[in-house]
């Protein structure tokens, strides 16, 4: 049997289960490390509940992912899970969402293992969303979601580091109310409100646009050259303040939004 006869043959068995991303319909990504509790508490021992180095190293791990090739326009991360809301019009593999998510998956655990110098892992998933009222509301439940993730670990490490076990922790914690844990904290004299607000509702990286100062190697004259670079924001507004700050960035982050080199 020849060769064009033989991948002809076994190709479908690869392809036929092959799901594309409609045209028009806005895709995000949505990553999340495999054992990262683990990772990060017992193989790396990073400090808890919240670690610098490691929320800089997620930080790279989302730079790295705007990089390559695809169009993203807003980036988030909190945790061990980023978030990618690619341009509408993105079409790379023509939007496959098998080749989608084991690039994107693929891309993030490398980069993040060669930061971290050991092995790390992540999933992928791709949400497919209507229309931007929607993303506007995925990006909203994710940052309530680490708004709740930082209140449960500064009380559950604060529990911890006073000699109970986690399964005493997790259960001293059991049904307690959002009030009642920001009271649990204000008795150990640490104010909710003074923890950094990266903690409590993660970074946003987006591109912008700023003008760099150059020299004509002809005349030797001053020029300004338009240039693009990855915002990091570690300051991201709250609740409604925040679903507006979405759907305004995404709104101007279309199509003619010159993605510059």
């Amino acid at each position: 049997m020849k060769f064009d006869e033989l991948d002809a043959r076994m190709r479908v068995y690869e392809t036929a289960h092959d799901h594309c991303v409609l045209p028009g319909i806005y895709m995000v990504a949505r990553l999340d490390g495999r054992g990262f509790t683990r990772l990060t508490k017992e193989v790396y021992k990073f400090e808890a509940p919240y670690d610098e180095k490691f929320r800089d190293y997620m930080v790279e791990t989302v730079e790295h992912l705007m990089n390559v090739g695809l169009y993203v326009i807003y980036a988030y991360t909190q945790s061990d899970e980023i978030s990618l809301l690619f341009d509408l019009e993105e079409s790379t593999f023509n939007r496959k969402l098998r080749k989608l998510n084991s690039v994107l998956a693929g891309e993030a655990s490398g980069k993040l293992s060669l930061l971290l110098g050991g092995i790390a892992c992540f999933d992928c998933r791709i949400c497919q969303l209507p229309n931007l009222e929607d993303v506007a509301v995925y990006f909203r439940w994710r940052h309530e979601d680490a708004h709740r993730n930082a209140l449960n670990s500064h009380a559950y490490w604060c529990l911890r580091r006073e000699g109970n076990s986690a399964r005493q922790a997790t259960k001293m914690l059991d049904k307690v109310s959002f009030a009642q844990k920001n009271e649990l904290l204000f008795q150990r004299e640490i104010n909710f409100n003074d923890i950094p607000n990266w903690q409590k509702r993660g970074v946003g990286l987006y591109w912008e646009k700023y003008q760099k100062t150059g020299v004509n190697p002809l005349t030797g004259e001053q020029v300004q050259t338009t240039r693009k670079r990855i915002r990091r924001d570690m300051e991201l507004p709250m609740k409604d303040e925040y679903s507006r700050f979405v759907r305004e960035l995404v709104g101007t982050r279309g199509p003619s939004f010159e993605f510059l080199a």
